[in-house]
């Protein structure tokens, strides 16, 4: 019998043969987890500036909105509660109604152009060209500047009556009298200053278009399929998980546009109102008429609104957003 063979305890005079096993590792061996409880609190130690900005400065004050949109508060005294009456008073506010219709035309309108502005320069840089980096620099530029305010004031001026914009209508034999004034041209006007600022999704769609392969591109040729079709078929579906990840950070961005409006309407929302964006109505009902009840709720209305077009976009991203290795 080999020396690793031993007798099983039973019955007596079984002589049940069978090999020793090899003894547990004993705690604090081979199982032992990676890290100790002083790597894990190391690791707390380091993320606690960000836990404690967090804390006190994102999730605190956003419980304190919850509870303020369900007061009545005029930070004067103390809050009042007063239930759901913050909210229901929205929907008779026609101010809140129009600020809710301008920025939905602004968002559903402004977001789409504005990618496709994006889509169309960076697939002109992507041809390999000289000076190209200086290129894409100047196209880039106004995304680091267009949401200053110095900006907008520039952007109301070429728009007033008499400014570049409308000399140059004047010029071609167009009526003049500026944009600023106009109701009906103050939102393309808005438009065209946030298409102005397509440098940042550029670049991502350049990053996209990067990482496409030339071998599908010269397949489809080999096939007969045109510049169209190519782009089409081949460039657009590769471009998907970029193109949603744009969509939905401009989405979420249109919504909260606020400082070129306040600017370039003076403070006032207006013409008639063209340009009272959502949160620069919201900014009046909390820091000019101080109605800090009413301006939380109408904060999370905003939150309960994007996070339902989040929802569906990433709903509906299942059909048209593919990813390398998806089998459908």
């Amino acid at each position: 019998m080999s020396a690793t063979t031993t007798e099983r305890g039973g019955p007596a005079g079984s002589g049940v043969r069978g090999t020793a096993t090899s003894s547990s590792p004993a705690r604090g061996g081979a199982g032992k987890p990676s890290h100790s409880r002083a790597d894990t609190r190391a690791g707390y130690a380091f993320l606690s500036p960000w836990l404690l900005g967090f804390g006190l400065l994102t999730a605190g004050p956003m419980l304190m909105s919850l509870y303020l949109a369900f007061t009545d508060y005029n930070l004067f005294r103390a809050p009042e509660f007063v239930g759901i009456e913050n909210f229901t008073a929205l929907f008779a506010d026609t101010r809140f109604l129009k600020s809710a219709q301008v920025t939905a035309i602004y968002v559903f309108i402004g977001v789409p152009v504005k990618l496709a502005s994006a889509l169309a320069v960076a697939l002109l840089l992507n041809a390999k060209h000289r000076g190209q980096g200086a290129y894409r620099s100047m196209f880039y530029a106004p995304s680091l500047i267009g949401a200053s305010v110095s900006v907008a004031i520039v952007w109301r001026a070429m728009f007033i009556d008499d400014g570049v914009a409308d000399q140059v209508q004047q010029f071609f034999g167009l009526p003049g009298g500026g944009w600023v004034g106009n109701p009906d041209m103050t939102m393309p006007m808005m438009i065209l200053l946030a298409v102005w600022q397509f440098g940042a999704p550029m670049v991502i769609f350049l990053a996209g278009l990067k990482q496409i392969p030339a071998e599908l591109h010269e397949a489809a040729a080999v096939d007969g399929a045109g510049p169209v079709r190519r782009f089409v078929s081949v460039t657009v579906p590769m471009l998907s998980p970029v193109l949603f990840f744009n969509l939905l950070l401009e989405t979420i961005g249109a919504f909260q546009v606020f400082s070129s409006a306040f600017i370039i309407s003076g403070g006032t929302g207006g013409p008639a109102d063209s340009t009272l964006f959502y949160t620069f109505y919201l900014y009046i009902k909390g820091f000019t008429e101080f109605r800090m009840g009413y301006a939380s709720a109408m904060a999370w209305v905003l939150v309960l609104v994007v996070g339902i077009i989040t929802a569906v976009l990433f709903r509906t991203s299942r059909a048209w957003v593919h990813y390398t290795g998806d089998v459908r």
